[in-house]
Order: structure tokens, then sequence, then C-alpha cells
């Protein structure tokens, strides 16, 4: 499990804390009130540039600096990163306690939240299946308490910021764990494991009821693999909602191997990652439900692996899906918009009024987009808005790409209805999301493309690997959702 940090927001004087280290932050030509720092700064033996960090003295205290730049630059996305950077120098000197105070007047009452989740985010190692020495302690290395002093009461802005950062580390836990652990049945487990500490309804379909349910697309998929498929769901109905019911969907493909259109060997490993997107979907789940937040939702996880073998389906098979569509499988290795079109159709005939969509599918938007952007791509203008505006506050941020008829013209099928991998390469990205939009009817939808930045996406509070991108994006669109 993360390293679980406990966090506490205080108001008063902030050199009255128990805390062994006492984190600054310093903006370019401004005074920190601390005239021993102050000091340092002009000397510049501590420099207040963005992201740098120093180390200084005064009396008992002990203090680590982290660099804020230009106040007019300062914003919520600062604010986690001097959290990462601040975490990293105070673990060198080797601090287990932190207190952060400031900056006063930020303008944002985002700010202390977005410290904490730096830290958070930072502190999290996954070393599950590293030997150990007797001497090793389950601490050591690690920040155990973050206390922060606010002007006014942050607490419960706090209280949301942290609980979706630590759902983002158990979503990283999830991605990290090997293919040969992290099973469709242990994602199962884990969700039965939120439903009974939440109070969640939950259910598992395996394969034999995909098969008789008519997903012939999800069925496809996992032909290849003795491992059985889950279709999992899980239902939250949060007291005083009001609004319309939200449906998460993640694509979790446990190991993708390509199937028969079989992947490159180099790298195949990373395709564990490949269901990262249903890691974000149950771990936010959990993090609403422990919230307690307004809203109900229904969040629905596909999940198989997609190997080849001789049960395995072949490029060029058509199938029939849920919503009774036929399509060809030209590329088995386009599976995840075959998992995620079953469920889609799933989500909405339970009852979800918007959804959003959250998935490892395409390489080609890490060419368009990095590991800077996830993709953004919807049918409903006002709910492609609101999606963006949460991962905007969050740093999990999204760009929108548009759908057309004429993308959409590009996934008709020669011999079904649609192809799951049109012979041109035109609009990669663009036109999985068109394939994805066949299966929501007119729900406002919402696809998230995160195979750019659901691992090794260089953040300082995340770093390499797994980065358990989505999760606080969906706890905060879940908090506004509720709040309007």
């Amino acid at each position: 499990m993360p390293q679980i940090i406990e966090v506490t927001t205080r108001q008063g004087d902030p050199a009255e804390t128990s805390a062994d280290t006492r984190v600054v932050g310093l903006f370019v030509d401004e005074p920190s009130g601390i005239e021993s720092i102050d000091k340092l700064v002009e000397s510049g033996e501590i420099k207040a540039s963005y992201k740098s960090t120093g180390v200084a003295r005064s009396h008992s205290q002990r203090f680590v600096t982290v660099g804020l730049g230009k106040r007019d630059e300062f914003t919520a996305e600062r604010a986690r990163v001097a959290g990462a950077v601040a975490t990293t120098a105070a673990k060198g000197v080797g601090a287990k306690s932190l207190s952060a105070s400031g900056p006063k007047d930020s303008g944002s009452s985002a700010i202390p939240g977005a410290f904490a989740e730096g830290v958070i985010l930072k502190n999290y190692s996954f070393d599950a299946y590293k030997s150990k020495s007797d001497d090793d302690k389950e601490d050591d290395g690690f920040i155990t308490s973050l206390e922060i002093f606010t002007d006014e009461d942050a607490s419960e802005s706090v209280k949301i910021a942290v609980a979706a950062a630590n759902a983002a580390n158990r979503a990283r836990d999830l991605q990290n764990q090997p293919p040969n652990v992290a099973t469709p049945t242990y994602l199962a487990d884990r969700a039965a494991a939120i439903a009974a500490e939440h109070n969640l309804e939950f259910d598992i379909h395996d394969r034999e009821w995909i098969a008789g349910k008519g997903m012939g697309a999800f069925a496809a998929v996992a032909k290849g693999t003795p491992e059985e498929p889950q279709l999992i769901v899980l239902k939250y109905n949060g007291a005083g909602a009001t609004g319309p019911t939200l449906g998460f969907v993640g694509k979790a493909v446990t190991f993708d191997t390509g199937g028969i259109s079989l992947k490159p060997s180099g790298k195949m490993e990373e395709m564990k990652f490949d269901m990262s997107g249903g890691a974000a979907v149950l771990e936010a789940t959990a993090a609403i439900a422990e919230l307690g937040l307004p809203i109900n939702l229904i969040s629905v996880v596909p999940s198989t692996e997609n190997m080849p073998s001789g049960t395995a389906t072949k490029p060029g098979d058509i199938v029939t899906a849920y919503n009774g569509k036929t399509i060809e499988i030209d590329n088995t290795d386009a599976e995840g918009r075959l998992i995620l079109a079953d469920a889609l159709t799933y989500c909405v005939e339970l009852g979800a009024e918007r959804i959003v969509n959250l998935a490892t599918l395409t390489g080609a938007i890490i060419v368009a987009l990095g590991s800077t952007y996830a993709g953004l791509f919807s049918n409903d203008d006002e709910w492609a808005a609101a999606v963006e505006a949460a991962g905007d506050a969050t740093g999990e941020i999204g760009h929108r790409l548009p759908l057309h008829p004429e993308f959409a013209d590009l996934i008709k099928g020669k011999y079904a209805d649609i192809s799951n991998a049109p012979g041109s390469r035109k609009g990669s990205s663009i036109t999985a999301a068109e394939f994805l939009k066949n299966f929501v009817g007119d729900t406002p939808w919402t696809h998230v493309d995160i195979a750019g930045t659901a691992w090794d996406n260089g953040r300082a509070y995340v770093g390499s690997g797994a980065s358990g991108f989505g999760t606080r994006l969906l706890v905060e669109l879940a908090r506004e959702h509720g709040a309007s």
C-alpha cells in the first residue's frame, strides 16, 4: 500500500510547530518574514527562483526553502511542484515531519491542498518486490506527517485534495503491479474491497456472462487468454445527490500483447500499464465514496488480457457489439475500443446520464500531445468544458481535439457497420474516438486518451513509472458536479 502521510491544517503562528522541518516558500523579490532566511537570500546562499531549494537552521528549527518564482506566475500547479521539490529536499536531510506555511495572499484557496498533493504524490514509492533487510523500517526515507498553516480555514479543501492524492497513489500501486499479479481477477478483488469498505453496490461478470449478454466486442478481445475477463461495476449513491447520474468507464487491459496483431517486443513490458484507466476509475470511486460527495455514480471497468493463441480473435473477424453494431476487427491491437464499446453501452443502460471514459487508447495521442496533455474528445461542449476544467484544476490537463463526420466516415466497415482499425492512418486518435461515439447514443460523453500521461509523464510530483493520471481529475469532476 502507498505511504500514508498524516495531514493536518492549522491557523496561527507557523513557528509554533512540533514538526522537525519547516517548509518556507519564497517569492522572487519578496521577504519571507524570517530574518535569518532573508539574509541568506540576500547573500545568494538561498534562491527564490522557481523550483530551487535550500536548507537553513535558526535556533532550534530546521528550514527547507523552496523557490516559488514570481508571485504573478504562481498557480496551484506550481504549488504542487513546490510540494514535490520540498519533499525531495526534506528527505535529503532526514526529515520525517513537515510544517508548511503560506504563501500569504496567494489569491487561491486551492494552494494549500495543491501543496499537500505535491508532497503526498512525491512521497510515493513502489518497492513491494524488493528484498528488505531486518533493519529496514516501513517509514525509512518517507515523510510521515504534514502540517499546513493557513490564514483562513482550509481544512475542507485540503481534506479533498488529500483523499484525491491518496487515491492516485493507490491507482499507481495497481498500475505498478506486475501483470502476473494484477490480472482482471485481481482488479475485481480490489473493487470488491472498495465496495465492502464504503458500502457500495457491486457486481462482477465473467466470460460466460459477457458472451451470454451479447457483448461480442468485449468477448472477442478475451478469447485469446485463459485468464478470466471481468466486467466490474461499482455504484455509489451519495446523500443529497440531485444532479444527473455520472458514469465513469475505465479501460483495464491488464496486459496487451496486441493479440494476433502482435506488438514489437521492445518495451512490451510497459503494456502492464494498459489498465491505467481502470485503475484511476476504481480508486477515484473509492475517494468519492470516502468523501461522501453528493452525487450518484456508476463506474464500469471492463478488464481482460489481450493475448495471441489458437483461440484468439483473428484480423478480419466480424463481431456484434452489445448495441447491435457489427464490427470488423481489422487489427487485434486496437482492442481497447472494443472492450470500451460494450462497457459504454452497458453504462448507459445502467442509467448514466453524463459519461467520462479514461483509456490508454492510442499511441497517436503521444505523437500529438506528448506526455503533457491527455487528449479530450466529446459529443457535448458543456460536458467537455466541465471535464477540461477539472483537469485544469488538478494539473491533469487535457486538450480537446475535434470530432467530425469526415473522421466518422473513415471507420465505416467494408463488410460490417464499422471497422476498429481503418486502413488510413489519418487522425488515428480521432477515429478511435469516433468509434467510441457509436456506443453512447445521445448521452453527453467525454473520452480522455491517457496513453501519453499514464506513466513516465515527467511531472515533478510523479516522475517515472505510474502516475495515477485521471484519478484526481475524476474526483474534482465529481466534487464540482455535486456542488453545482
